[in-house]
């Protein structure tokens, strides 16, 4: 069976040299990194004076008294290493990720555009000695661990003399391993068993008397998985040249931001808006290119001043290049930082999504969505000539009395949260995000009419006297009779209605932490003889009726 042909780029010591980019440090200084409190990975000068992986820090520092100790940060690893494949696919696509440092691209599609193996491996080379990779090798097999073993191995010069004999042979050539094909088990036999195998595996097999990989290979598949198990199998068919393993290609993620700086800076809103246009056009062009629509923005400008202000924005349906704009305009009319003119020159505005959405999900029905579209047409074009806080639409916010959870909010921001961000404000979230009640708040069925003033009403017991309640929450009398006007003394139980239910009362503790606003109410729901249900509040000034069950 003829194996894929795999070529394999490794830097040597990559998480030393991620380390190195990230400090300060001298760039001959011996350097280990360590992770669990072994030595992780370490550099060629800590090498030198004995410094291994696998060594306790307290033996490397003792093999090294001048040894310089840093913890190892993966994820330092992966961004230091993204910039070169990001370069890398500029001249190959199809790359595999091996670990950071270490990387695969199937070897028959540039092979092909280069027109050899070796033409191949040295145009990665090229681009790896721009970057600052001069130590970087390739190795060339059938499979992926072939092929970085031959790169880990280096090459081997052919005798003078012999057939294939190079007149020439410069510094890249000699960072080039190529394997031919079918010899890759012959390549891989005299390689240390402890190469394929875990080490527990390579323990037990030296124990047995298996060394190199070639004695590995030498041992029937089918009593390797038996006696050794799934993970010795696989082992196993890599020492033997047939690793079932495909290079599978990274897929990048798109990056959809989009920015622009200018030069000379920008101090009118109009200018601004006009260059800003081709920079809305690009984000929204890219977006729709991976079917996806932006519905949520976040808004970054940056002033000749310094100052950055970033803001986030919702929308209704998604946004259009003309909305973007709008939106640069509305953040810094909103910081009073324009008008026709900028009180500081723009410099630099960046569009970043914050959320996107299929573009099918937003596809107009099947009969149009002809009213929806209008509405939003023309309450948009208000609001782009009054500014975002002109044009309003209700919501419901948080809060514990009804009134307060009453809130406008420009049209085109995200109902659920706060204007322009989409952060509302709540008492707090459990670990999965989901958003807790506000203790006192009425939950479940709401009241249809809430007044904007609380009303006075008359609630009173059998004996006529109004309804109180003590200082451990209890009511004084049971409430018989009800008025949504407030009665004189005098009042008749004529002018007064019977109460068919109730419930409560229920303490309300507003601010009690500050003791100029602290304020304390009691709640509680009635039904009257005309089938009534109403919301009744104990203040200082009596009963009040919050709102009416419709």
């Amino acid at each position: 069976m003829n194996r894929e042909r795999t070529l394999v780029l490794w830097c040597p010591d990559w998480p030393v040299r991620a380390a190195r980019s990230a400090s300060d440090l001298p760039a001959d200084a011996p350097l280990a990194l360590i992770d669990r409190g072994l030595v992780f990975a370490c550099s060629p000068e800590a090498r030198r004076l004995g410094v291994r992986r696998g060594l306790t820090v307290r033996e490397a520092q003792f093999r090294c008294t001048d040894l310089v100790v840093q913890p190892y940060d993966p994820a330092l690893d992966r961004r230091a290493f993204d910039p070169i494949l990001d370069g890398l696919e500029q001249i190959t696509p199809g790359l595999a990720v091996l670990r950071p440092g270490t990387c695969a691209i199937r070897a028959r599609g540039p092979v092909r555009y280069y027109g050899g193996e070796s033409a191949a491996a040295l145009a990665m080379l090229d681009y790896l000695n721009g970057a600052g990779l001069p130590e970087s090798r390739v190795g060339i097999a059938d499979g992926p661990f072939a092929a970085e073993q031959a790169a880990r191995r280096g090459v081997a010069r052919p005798p003078a003399g012999a057939q294939g004999e190079r007149a020439v042979l410069d510094d890249r050539e000699d960072r080039v391993q190529i394997v031919p094909p079918g010899e890759s088990a012959a390549f891989l036999a005299p390689l240390p068993v402890a190469t394929v195998a875990e080490a527990a595996l390579g323990t037990l097999l030296a124990r047995l008397g298996v060394h190199t990989l070639g004695q590995f290979a030498a041992l029937p598949a089918l009593d390797v998985h038996r006696r050794f198990g799934a993970a010795a199998a696989q082992a196993h068919a890599r020492a033997a040249g047939r690793e079932r393993e495909e290079v599978v290609p990274r897929t990048p993620t798109p990056v959809f931001d989009r920015g622009q700086e200018f030069e000379p800076a920008l101090d009118r809103i109009d200018q601004l808006a006009f260059a800003l246009r081709t920079t809305a056009d690009s984000f929204v062009q890219a977006l729709r290119e991976q079917t996806l629509v932006c519905t949520g923005v976040s808004i970054l400008v940056s002033t000749e001043d310094g100052l950055l202000t970033e803001r986030t924005w919702r929308h209704p349906r998604w946004f259009t290049a003309s909305d973007l704009i709008d939106r640069v305009r509305w953040q810094l009319q909103g910081e009073g930082r324009a008008d026709s003119g900028l009180a500081a020159a723009v410099v630099r505005v960046v569009f970043s999504p914050d959320q996107v959405d299929a573009v099918a999900n937003h596809e107009d029905g099947l009969w149009g969505t002809g009213p929806d579209e209008r509405i939003h047409h023309a309450l948009t074009r208000v609001q782009g000539l009054v500014g975002h806080a002109g044009v309003v639409t209700a919501a419901i916010g948080a809060g514990r009395m009804l009134a307060d959870r009453q809130r406008w909010v420009p049209w085109g921001d995200d109902v659920a949260g706060s204007p322009g961000t989409g952060r509302g404000r709540s008492s707090g979230r459990t670990p999965g995000g989901r958003a807790q009640p506000w203790s006192g708040s009425l939950r479940d069925v709401f009241p249809a009419t809430v007044f904007r003033g609380r009303r006075p009403v008359t609630l009173v017991a059998a004996d006529g006297r109004a309804v109180a309640v003590d200082d451990r929450g209890g009511l004084d009398g049971e409430p018989q009779r009800f008025s949504p006007e407030r009665l004189s003394d005098g009042a008749t139980r004529n002018d007064l209605r019977r109460v068919q239910a109730w419930a409560g009362p229920w303490p309300v503790f507003e601010r009690w932490w500050d003791t100029d606003a602290v304020r304390t109410v009691q709640r509680m729901q009635i039904v009257d003889e005309n089938d009534q249900a109403w919301l009744l509040v104990l203040d200082d000034d009596g009963w009040r009726a919050e709102a009416r069950y419709d």
